[in-house]
């Protein structure tokens, strides 16, 4: 019993009872009777009381689960066609049906046997046997089909029992499987569609770029992958629906039953839950869609938000470095310049900061959902921008402000030194007469009217004006200004009161002489020539009086001339020089140990750009070995110099050869810079200077060398200023020489190796004496009358090599690279032996022409310099490289 409970309750589709379905043993024809009772008729089947009992009631549970609960409530009618069979068959027929027939029974028709004696039996068997049948609904026994027509209608009759309902089994069976296959995909569908969604709203938000992207690519290739499943499954509904109407549309005559009708609403029902779980699925989708897209955005946003932010804090902390307000006009300047040149850098990032802040309003606006992230990156953003330009215009005002500052500064210290050189300049004998002295007043009073123009006459007006950017060495340096406009004043007072009272009595002459020859009366003013940086240069006037009666001459006029002055001490210069030198040196160790062994380092070989690999060497140069000299000898040996200032000039003398080595790395120079223009912009260095907590980038510190080697000579220049006709002058003279040739050597050398098109070895053309741009015509006895000709008027632009073998003649070209500066190179043209050439000093009609002939004037180069002092220059050169050969051949 439990068994047969389960079958009943057991939901069974077509396909699983195919083949009983078959047989037509029993069959739904979808008539129904008057009452709308559906009909299931048991057609003749020989074989009837052979079928399974499970086949039997599967078959039976089959058909009645069929027609709507409506129709089934009303109860079944059920047709038993046994006219060509026996009571027998009749007998177990019913009896089969009342112990096995699951649903709600009306009326059992049963169509006796139509053989005479079986119909008798049948008629007895029915009476002895109805109530063995069980059956409480009336059982009507018939004898043909006619009878049956008056309980059934005909249209709702198949043709087997005389009625006019269209039936076929096939078709019936066809309709069933698809009805049901049909309802399967929907349900298959509906689950598939659950399920995703399901995985959809459990998904987490990746938090990065890539993980998002391909979260989204592979939801939408799912979600592609189902809307294909739903279109399939409405165009599969859609053609069945099409096929159970099939008759209708063939025949307007033609009429659905009402079983086929029930088909056409299933079907109907079905494609509208599919209808309906299809937009759910899409309102969902598009939903989950735009979160993922909104969430691709955010990544891509928080991925540009940090690049920007690391590039602007890079560039706030340059900005943040740029602490210094200069000591001079010179220095305001350049880093004037570099703030500009620190603006347009930070152009860029700046538009990009802006723009992302602007996409992420637009996000905002758009109602993204991580709203409270993306508003406060903007901000920031915003902030950060608004801060640069703040700081860059604070910048620019406070270097404005120091600019004219230390303009102020200079004209009053020029305006000094034009004082001191008029009043040096006033000769003492012509002041003697009323009329020289009234005129020397009248030059000392028309240059006091210009004190105005370096408006430093009040000094506390000034301090004011400039509070905000006097640091204490700038202060220093002004107080000492001051002090000197108030000695210059001082000695014009002192001057005033002489040349009044020789005015008005004549007073015996004296002599004044400068201290340096440059201050000599005859020469003119310094005004202009004299470098700015001049506040602690001194200028001393000796007396020498004339004669015995001078002993006892104008005091006053000679105390006039005794002038106070501040002169830049030795002791100040070698100081100067320790302390680059040692800033120097830290700065040449931190370029090794923060660049260049960083370039080995394996935690950064990732972020080196190919084009970098392997070239540590071209990049620095020699500079590991520039670094070594300085920190292991020359620093040292400068140091040794504080309490004995006479032995600088020794230092460089004794390391001049040392100080070739500048000779190399500058050679090496051009490829530095063509490889940091290729890679200079690369992460790995940005993160080294990032580390290094540099306030410039690499290429500004591989220049520290060249600006070195150039700062002795200058620091020579004053320590020699400081020593005229003192002890030590002459070493001080040949340091300086030295250190100039090396100078000389390095320019030298560095156009040198812009040669091109030379063919031979110029390390075999001995040592390079002189290198320069020139003029040049040719006269070739020879014929050539037409080169001849034209060489006294059109000259060639020739850049000229002289070496101690030989003389090259080659043709500058200037080219750009890469929108960076000019690069000059020497395509080489001509040569000359030295040991065959022979010179003319002097070319009649222009001093700064000399001509160089070959063969005895076969040929002929006609030499034009710029100059007189650099023809005589050349000249002296080739003088020397002829007689030391002549030397050589005796």
């Amino acid at each position: 019993t439990d068994e047969i409970m389960q079958q009943e309750i057991r939901p069974l589709v077509a396909v699983d009872i195919i083949e009983q379905l078959h047989r037509q043993f029993a069959i739904l024809s979808g008539g129904r009777g008057k009452d709308g009772a559906p009909i299931i008729t048991f057609p003749e089947f020989a074989g009837f009381s052979e079928i399974p009992d499970d086949d039997f009631l599967n078959v039976v549970t089959y058909l009645t689960s069929i027609p709507s609960l409506e129709a089934a409530s009303i109860g079944f009618i059920i047709i038993i066609d046994r006219r060509r069979d026996k009571w027998s068959a009749v007998k177990a027929s019913l009896t089969r049906i009342a112990g096995a027939f699951p649903g709600n029974l009306q009326l059992v028709f049963v169509l006796r046997p139509s053989r005479f004696i079986q119909r008798a039996i049948a008629d007895i068997g029915i009476k002895l046997y109805r109530d063995d049948f069980k059956m409480k609904v009336p059982i009507i026994m018939l004898n043909s089909v006619s009878d049956l027509h008056g309980y059934i209608d005909k249209s709702q009759l198949t043709r087997e029992l005389g009625g006019t309902l269209e039936y076929g089994h096939s078709q019936w069976i066809h309709h069933r499987t698809a009805i049901e296959n049909f309802a399967m995909t929907v349900k298959t569908t509906a689950q598939m569609l659950q399920t995703f969604g399901t995985d959809l709203a459990e998904t987490e938000l990746p938090n990065d770029v890539q993980c998002t992207e391909e979260l989204l690519s592979s939801h939408t290739e799912h979600h592609s992958k189902l809307k294909d499943e739903l279109k399939l499954a409405v165009k599969q509904g859609a053609t069945l629906l099409t096929c159970i109407r099939e008759p209708v549309t063939r025949s307007a005559n033609s009429k659905l039953s009402p079983d086929e009708l029930e088909n056409v609403a299933t079907v109907e029902r079905l494609l509208a839950q599919l209808d309906e779980t299809e937009k759910a699925f899409d309102q969902f989708w598009t939903k989950h869609h735009l979160k993922l897209e909104q969430c691709l955005q955010l990544r891509h946003f928080e991925h540009d938000f940090r690049e920007v932010k690391l590039t602007l804090d890079n560039l706030m902390e340059t900005q943040a470095g740029f602490a210094d307000i200069g000591d001079s006009v010179t220095r305001v300047e350049n880093l004037l310049k570099e703030q500009k040149h620190l603006e347009e850098k930070g152009q860029e990032p700046l538009e990009k900061a802006q723009s992302l802040a602007l996409h992420g309003e637009q996000l905002i606006q758009n109602n993204h959902y991580a709203v409270d992230s993306i508003r406060p990156k903007c901000v920031e953003l915003r902030r950060i921008c608004d801060d640069f330009t703040n700081e860059t215009k604070k910048k620019y005002d406070i270097l404005g402000k120091s600019l004219e500052l230390h303009k102020q500064l200079d004209k009053a210290s020029q305006w000094c030194e034009a004082g001191i050189y008029l009043l040096a300049s006033q000769a003492v004998d012509k002041c003697q007469s009323q009329e020289g002295a009234e005129t020397a007043l009248v030059e000392i009073e028309k240059f006091l009217v210009t004190a105005k123009e370096h408006q430093l006459s009040n000094p506390k007006e000034f301090y004011n004006q400039f509070d905000m950017i006097l640091t204490p060495e700038i202060k220093a340096n002004a107080q000492r200004i001051v002090q000197k406009l108030e000695d210059v004043q001082e000695m014009f007072d002192k001057r005033q009161v002489s040349l009044k009272k020789l005015a008005a009595k004549q007073t015996r002459p004296v002599q004044p002489v400068a201290p340096h020859p440059e201050s000599s009366p005859k020469r003119a003013s310094p005004k202009i020539t004299r470098p700015a940086a001049v506040e602690n240069t001194s200028y001393c006037f000796q007396v020498r009086r004339r004669g015995p009666a001078a002993q006892n001459g104008n005091h006053a006029l000679v105390q006039g001339l005794i002038e106070k002055c501040i002169s830049k001490s030795q002791g100040h210069i070698i100081n100067e020089l320790i302390e680059t030198e040692r800033v120097y040196v830290e700065e040449l160790q931190s370029i090794i140990e923060g660049y260049a062994s960083e370039m080995d380092n394996p935690n950064l070989v990732h972020l080196i750009p190919s084009a970098l690999q392997n070239k540590k060497e071209i990049l620095f140069g020699n500079l590991p070995e520039i670094y070594y000299f300085h920190n292991r000898i020359f620093l040292k040996e400068i140091e040794n110099c504080i309490e004995n200032p006479e032995l600088l000039a020794r230092c460089f003398l004794k390391r001049k050869e040392d100080l070739q080595i500048y000779e190399k790395y500058c050679q090496n120079k051009p490829r530095s810079e063509a490889l940091w223009r290729q890679c200079g912009d690369s992460i790995f260095f940005q993160e080294c200077q990032r580390k290094l907590d540099h306030k410039l980038s690499l290429d500004a510190y591989l220049l520290k060398p060249v600006q070195r080697i150039t700062k002795y000579q200058l620091l020579l220049k004053e320590m020699l200023k400081c020593s005229k006709n003192s002890e030590g002058t002459a070493e001080l003279e040949e340091a300086l020489a030295t250190v100039l040739d090396i100078i000389k050597s390095v320019n030298d050398s560095m156009h040198q190796i812009a040669i091109t098109g030379y063919e031979g070895d110029v390390s075999e053309l001995g040592k390079l004496l002189m290198q320069g741009s020139f003029n040049v015509w040719t006269d070739h006895k020879k014929g050539h009358n037409k080169v001849k000709d034209l060489a006294r008027f059109k000259p060639m632009q020739r850049h000229l090599f002289l070496y101690t073998k030989m003389l090259l003649f080659c043709k500058k070209r200037e080219e750009n690279t890469d929108g960076h500066e000019k690069t000059a190179s020497y395509s080489f043209k001509n040569s000359l032996k030295m040991s065959t050439v022979g010179i003319t000093e002097n070319v009649k009609g222009d001093n700064k022409k000399f001509e160089i002939w070959y063969n005895g004037r076969e040929e002929v180069y006609i030499i034009q310099a710029s100059s007189v002092e650099l023809k005589n220059t050349w000249i002296s050169e080739i003088r020397k490289v002829l007689t030391g050969q002549l030397e050589a051949c005796r």
